[in-house]
């Protein structure tokens, strides 16, 4: 064997090791929007009997606030939570009745009955992992109320790490428990800022714009899905 042929056979040998190497192995999907939908707006209307606000005042000063992140990454009991809430926006009801409001902002649409019937093909070849940023009450209400958990093999959730997307320690703690690398590693979000996180270490991300969509991406990285 010539030295040409020599070098055609060991870049042969490269790029199909590099190929090798890339083949996705594990699938991470998100949960609110994508197996879930949820609408916060439920609460804030629900929770005007119970208070001299308005709905828009109340969404605006809460939602998307330290509080919640607190919340959802553990850092607060669901009583400490309540009795911060109610502080905040000057409640007028006891703890049961706010978590009947508080839980109550999640349905099943079409489109996530087709990601979870999608999520049990997948099972069967690839190591499904879930992983939300959720607190505990949605994550007990979710785990009663809807059977989208039993598609996985893993599920990870921000209150649990003590870290949410898009910071890097919840992706890395995932990493580490599916035991792979980042590249062989397909995750699907609704959030484009979330994706972009995960990408920066190295994983395969994908904006969630629908099923039919995703299909496409997953096929694109040669995953079955049949």
């Amino acid at each position: 064997m010539n030295n040409g042929n020599r070098i055609l056979l060991k870049n042969s040998i490269i790029s199909r090791g590099t190929e090798f190497s890339n083949t996705v192995e594990a699938i991470i999907f998100d949960l609110g929007n994508v197996l879930i939908d949820f609408d916060h707006w439920i609460v804030a209307q629900r929770l005007t009997k119970f208070t001299d606000m308005k709905a828009q005042e109340m969404f605006a000063l809460f939602f998307n606030s330290e509080l919640i992140g607190s919340f959802e990454e553990g850092r607060i009991s669901p009583i400490e939570f309540f009795s911060k809430v109610k502080e905040t926006l000057n409640l007028k009801m006891d703890y049961a009745e706010f978590v009947c409001i508080w839980e109550e902002i999640f349905f099943l649409t079409k489109k996530n009955i087709d990601v979870y019937h999608l999520t049990r093909k997948l099972k069967n070849h690839y190591k499904l992992t879930l992983l939300s940023n959720i607190n505990i009450l949605h994550f007990e209400y979710i785990k009663k109320r809807f059977p989208v958990f039993d598609a996985f093999h893993h599920i990870v959730t921000s209150f649990e790490i003590g870290a949410r997307k898009p910071q890097p320690l919840i992706y890395q703690k995932t990493l580490e428990m599916l035991g792979v690398s980042a590249g062989n590693v397909f995750y699907t979000d609704d959030r484009p800022e979330l994706i972009e996180s995960a990408r920066l270490l190295g994983i395969k991300g994908f904006v969630f714009s629908g099923v039919r969509q995703l299909e496409k991406d997953l096929l694109g990285e040669g995953i079955k899905i049949n």
